[in-house]
């Protein structure tokens, strides 16, 4: 079990834990854009960024490394907030709020690195996407890959093949929920959804009238799970109700 030092705290974690996982453990809060807890650390957004300290180094010498896929050691020392760490975070505030200068997210982190208005050309039409990757990422993580990123520098941005509505959309919103500036626009309603140009239908409870999920997320997960389309066909709320039902009926043998 690994024990290291995060800004003074002495943490143990368990093996295999990263940086990230021992400064949470440690109660010591490191800003991220690109991390989710559900999918494999990535570390494409550079917000995480601490410096490191590991035995057999010079102690004056530091590295800075992206805390989010760093695997914490045994005897290593973390800085979350040195000189270098929080101007690292500086700039890429800085790019990012020139890139998305609309994005509430993002204008809040700058203010709280400082940083008011972006020092570089604003982007001539901004948009809020941050290309964190967590929305291809979780569709890749389905197994679904309706969406990637497409091209480089300046007008690199997320979409479907051609721009048109992919395929392999199954409308389960994965992408727009993960999103951490809300940027995906989707409508949904209890007979219709539509995102990314792509227009479902809805699953509805015949209980209650209330959707469940699209008819082509049940037809996906049932033929990828061999779980029973049936199984889709009902809410989480009837599904309660049915359950209680049963319980109520079961009877208590002595």
């Amino acid at each position: 079990m690994p024990t290291l030092i995060i800004d003074g705290k002495k943490v143990a974690v368990p093996e295999g834990s990263t940086i990230l996982d021992a400064a949470r453990a440690a109660g010591v809060e490191i800003p991220t854009l690109c991390h989710h807890d559900g999918l494999e650390p990535w570390g494409g957004c550079r917000l995480c960024v601490v410096d490191l300290w590991q035995p057999g180094w010079d102690e004056d010498w530091f590295k800075l490394v992206t805390s989010c896929n760093h695997p914490a050691k045994d005897g290593v020392r973390v800085f979350t907030k040195s000189a270098r760490v929080v101007e690292t975070r500086g700039v890429v505030l800085d790019l990012l709020l020139a890139r998305c200068p609309d994005a509430p997210l993002i204008q809040q982190l700058a203010a709280d690195h400082g940083i008011e208005e972006t020092s570089y050309a604003p982007r001539e039409e901004p948009d809020d996407c941050i290309l964190c990757a967590l929305c291809t990422r979780v569709c890749d993580h389905l197994d679904i890959t309706a969406i990637s990123t497409v091209n480089r520098g300046a007008g690199k941005e997320i979409a479907p093949p051609f721009h048109e509505a992919p395929p392999d959309c199954i409308g389960c919103l994965a992408c727009a929920e993960v999103c951490p500036t809300n940027c995906i626009p989707y409508e949904t309603s209890n007979v219709r959804r539509s995102i990314w140009g792509k227009e479902f239908e809805m699953l509805r409870d015949p209980a209650t009238g209330q959707a469940v999920i699209t008819k082509a997320q049940a037809e996906f997960f049932a033929g990828r799970g061999g779980v029973p389309g049936e199984y889709f066909e009902t809410s989480d709320t009837t599904k309660r109700r049915e359950m209680a039902k049963k319980f109520v009926s079961l009877q208590i043998l002595e």
